[in-house]
């Protein structure tokens, strides 16, 4: 494995990476895949946005950074850096599309590996309602799959692939390479004296955290000292702060903000429970996370990766609904028992993912694209 990528240029298209302020789970997978290349032995560009205070051009532990453009012009000057080979020589191609791809496609005859985390098909008109909406999810659910039809993917869990093959994604080259679970890291917090909750995320609509705030509203009456804390920043932040101050008593909300790493999982370790009442996630990076800090998640079945990410009565719990989300956080938050259940279960089950095993098989997949080779969704989780 580590023969067949030594000296191979490696591309990554991403909007962003993870320094970007509204960088995610969504980029630490892709910068981990890309130090798994790294380490064996081959050569990493990321090209990515540009944003205020980054360099146009760095080098990262091995990981070679181009930022270009913006939000939306980061697709047309990612295919001319392709097409007019500013990157140097490339040997594959990973076209990372979240809800719309960097049509590499057209601009190279060089194996392109597709990584999805989700389909956007209920995110498109709840961040983008209207013609741009439909215009988006026309070219996510018509274009890509017609212009990708010869290539490989990468979906992160079972349910994004079978998003995948609904958009006529067919035949045996979709492979599933899960996120992993960083090392528990050990910091001097212990669980809160008061009941705790957090939402760990980017502010953005469809993250739904007003559902964690409307869940706090109803049960901070009989939990009065309960607190959640929401860790994170984005563009929606001004709304959430608008809407906790009009439906809950002050301090029953607090606003992290973007925090270190360190105070994170802190945050992570006081908290009794952690709320994901998002309305998609590919797998939900921050549930693994958690659990390492021994706090299950409660979250929607209906989010997709979620289903994978969590093992429902296990390691977390799943819901159907805002009122099954409420439910849920006050059932444990009575029950000490159950939730000590739950946390080790959640440890359990986080422990078997790690990033090595992710890394290993995003590179058997990368390696087979490179001899022409599709691989399955079993060839790569095996």
């Amino acid at each position: 494995m580590t023969d067949a990528l030594a000296g191979r240029h490696v591309a990554f298209f991403s909007w962003r990476d993870t320094r970007n302020p509204e960088g995610g789970g969504a980029e630490r997978y892709l910068e981990k895949m890309a130090a798994g290349m790294v380490a064996r032995g081959a050569r990493v560009t990321i090209f990515c946005a540009a944003y205020a205070g980054a360099a146009p051009d760095e080098t990262v532990d091995g990981v070679r950074f181009v930022r270009r453009g913006s939000k939306l012009s980061v697709y047309l000057l990612g295919m001319w850096a392709l097409l007019r080979r500013q990157l140097g020589r490339v040997d594959v191609v990973v076209d990372v599309q979240n809800g719309l791809p960097f049509f590499t496609a057209l601009v190279t005859r060089k194996p392109i590996v597709v990584l999805v985390h989700h389909v956007h098909r209920e995110q498109w008109p709840v961040v983008y309602p209207g013609l741009t909406g439909r215009v988006g999810w026309w070219i996510e659910s018509r274009v890509a799959p017609r212009l990708y039809r010869r290539q490989q993917y990468v979906a992160v869990s079972r349910a994004t692939r079978a998003e995948l093959r609904e958009l006529g994604v067919t035949g045996p080259r979709i492979a599933v390479v899960h996120n992993g679970t960083d090392p528990v890291v050990r910091v001097e917090a212990r669980k809160s004296a008061h009941p705790s909750i957090c939402v760990v995320g980017r502010l953005v609509p469809h993250k739904q955290v007003e559902h964690a705030i409307d869940a706090v509203a109803t049960l901070v009456t009989e939990f009065p000292d309960l607190r959640l804390r929401v860790v994170g920043s984005g563009w929606w932040e001004g709304e959430l702060h608008t809407y906790a101050a009009e439906q809950v008593a002050r301090g029953s909300v607090v606003f992290e903000g973007h925090v270190t790493e360190l105070r994170k999982q802190e945050i992570y370790e006081e908290s009794w429970l952690m709320a994901l009442p998002s309305l998609k996630e590919g797998w939900g990076l921050v549930v693994g996370e958690a659990a390492a800090h021994r706090t299950p998640t409660i979250a929607y079945a209906h989010a997709g990766g979620t289903r994978e990410s969590i093992v429902d009565g296990v390691s977390g719990v799943l819901v159907g609904s805002p009122g099954e989300l409420t439910a849920a956080l006050g059932r444990l938050l009575r029950d000490d028992e159950g939730r000590a259940r739950l946390a080790e279960g959640a440890v359990q089950h986080s422990a078997g993912y790690t990033w090595e095993h992710a890394q290993a098989a995003f590179a058997h997949v990368v390696v087979s694209a490179l001899g022409g080779e599709l691989v399955n969704d079993q060839d790569a989780t095996d």
